[in-house]
């Protein structure tokens, strides 16, 4: 007996050692992707890779007849914080065009780049993130189960804060199949911002992101709907609608 409670108190003064965050798994996703005011619709691509130097690069395409945007991104992660490295924009049509070449420097501290032709140097500390990588943190916190998260992001040469919460759970009907997902919205002051985004992560696979709907200034409506896809090497497969 006083053994046993010898071992039990031994075991309680172990130290607790916290699990490492998990990393986000590879995935590739093809979505339809619809403006409400234009007639037909396009298509678009979304992706996520480990490169072999140990930098994640994440991938989104869309096209349709009168526009394109290519947004290239690549980032680290220490301890499950979010550490981009560089990020490429480019759009076509739908208004002017715009490009965007960002670098984060981390040993002089510093953002680096042009956007618009205009030069951007910022001052980088950790928890700045892209347009496209904050993307990827949002998706690993509504995994962690968090309901409100807050990022800020570089957008020329000011800093934005984005702010999201959880609406709740929904069921989503994909041409993959129907998914359990969560919902999300973007927060913003209705008197600065009538732009309203939506976004769904499924559930079951490890918060791919299944349907965005977003609705801008001017009323035009956009949305994207999950086509297929794979995470971590398995195929997207959803419940029949």
């Amino acid at each position: 007996m006083r053994r046993a409670l010898l071992l039990l108190l031994a075991c309680f003064a172990l130290p607790v050692v916290a699990a490492e965050p998990a990393e986000p798994k590879p995935f590739t996703a093809s979505y339809t992707a619809d403006w409400k005011q234009v007639p037909f619709s396009g298509t678009a691509g979304r992706s996520l890779k480990k490169l072999d130097d140990g930098r994640w690069q994440l991938d989104f395409e869309a096209s349709m007849l009168v526009a394109s945007l290519s947004e290239v991104s690549s980032f680290r992660m220490e301890k499950g914080v979010f550490l981009p490295q560089n990020y490429r924009l480019n759009r076509n049509g739908l208004g002017k065009g715009k490009q965007v070449e960002l670098d984060f420097d981390w040993s002089q501290k510093q953002v680096i780049g042009n956007d618009r032709g205009e030069p951007v140097r910022q001052l980088l500390n950790r928890g700045l993130l892209d347009k496209s990588t904050y993307q990827m943190a949002l998706q690993h916190d509504v995994a962690a189960g968090k309901k409100s998260m807050s990022y800020q992001v570089i957008d020329g040469e000011d800093i934005e804060t984005y702010d999201f919460r959880v609406l709740g759970e929904e069921r989503v009907d994909t041409q993959a199949g129907t998914v359990d997902a969560i919902k999300v919205e973007r927060v913003r002051d209705p008197t600065q911002s009538s732009r309203k985004t939506v976004l769904w992560f499924a559930k079951d696979w490890d918060f791919l992101l299944v349907r965005l709907h977003q609705v801008e200034k001017d009323g035009k409506e956009y949305q994207i709907m999950l086509k297929e896809g794979t995470v971590g090497g398995r195929k997207v497969v959803g419940a029949a609608s």
